[in-house]
């Protein structure tokens, strides 16, 4: 099992930044990849971007590319999301997950096990 917590959400404005923070608990040495997902008011849970724990390699969505960065601190066994830029269209409940397989769909929901509890992010215009 593989217990994660997000935090760092709020509200900011457009143009701003924020970073969200995804402590890890468990048997996190048995995770393939770290993702980041976000879900607008009616909208499906969208893939955001991917950390992989064996080589720190990184993927992101198109929607955000340039702008968030993710990263990883192996003491605190935490993943962050930098988000930069901020848009109103960034708003969303932000969700990191856990993937303890490579052969999954690892931009789907689908391809990961765990799942923290979800972080609010607001961006005012």
């Amino acid at each position: 099992q593989v217990h994660l917590v997000e935090s760092g959400g709020g509200l900011v404005q457009a143009g701003g930044s924020l970073r969200l923070s995804c402590a890890a608990s468990g048997h996190t040495f048995s995770s393939y990849a770290m993702g980041w997902f976000r879900q607008a008011p009616g909208k499906e849970r969208a893939f955001v971007g991917r950390y992989y724990w064996s080589t720190g390699g990184t993927v992101y969505a198109d929607s955000v590319k340039g702008r968030f960065t993710i990263s990883r601190d192996n003491v605190k066994n935490t993943v962050y999301l930098q988000m930069n830029s901020l848009k109103p269209e960034d708003t969303a409940v932000y969700y990191c997950a856990a993937a303890q397989s490579r052969f999954g769909d690892l931009s789907q929901r689908a391809g990961y096990n765990f799942w923290g509890q979800g972080t609010q992010v607001t961006v005012s215009s």
